[in-house]
């Protein structure tokens, strides 16, 4: 549907898809033309434990966590990562802290962020094809 779309669309003006938020989905409609993107995917997912990582998905709630004092993600420079554990995220979680669903959210918007800037930093250096294999 999107290859689909984007022929219909003009080539001099940007695309926009509405209510994609998934990394592996964003790779596949930026292979496919598109340039904008809008979801809650990532802050929804943050409101429920799921935390985005360059080493992959991580479920917060997950019992190994209660111990684990790593940031979230130690290559991630958000404020969330900066300041907490994922032992005290995942107790903030646990206890019902709303404190918990805006940090890991943050880092979710920072995660998508630094994943955009580096898809576009990959087009420019024409190198998405390898960009996309390696995620």
């Amino acid at each position: 549907m999107i290859r689909a779309s984007v022929a219909a669309l003009p080539a001099d003006k940007p695309r926009y898809l509405m209510g994609v938020g998934r990394p592996e989905d964003i790779l596949t409609a930026v292979e496919n033309g598109i340039d904008m993107f809008d979801c809650v995917w990532p802050t929804r997912n943050g409101r429920n434990g799921q935390v985005l990582t360059w080493a992959g998905p991580l479920n917060i709630r997950s019992a190994k966590f209660r111990e684990d004092p790593e940031p979230l993600d130690p290559t991630c420079g958000c404020p969330a990562c900066r300041r907490y554990s994922r032992r005290y995220l995942a107790h903030l979680f646990r206890a019902g802290e709303t404190t918990a669903l805006r940090l890991l959210s943050l880092h979710n918007v920072a995660f998508m962020l630094e994943f955009l800037r580096r898809i576009q930093s990959s087009i420019e250096r024409g190198e998405f094809a390898e960009f996309k294999a390696g995620f």
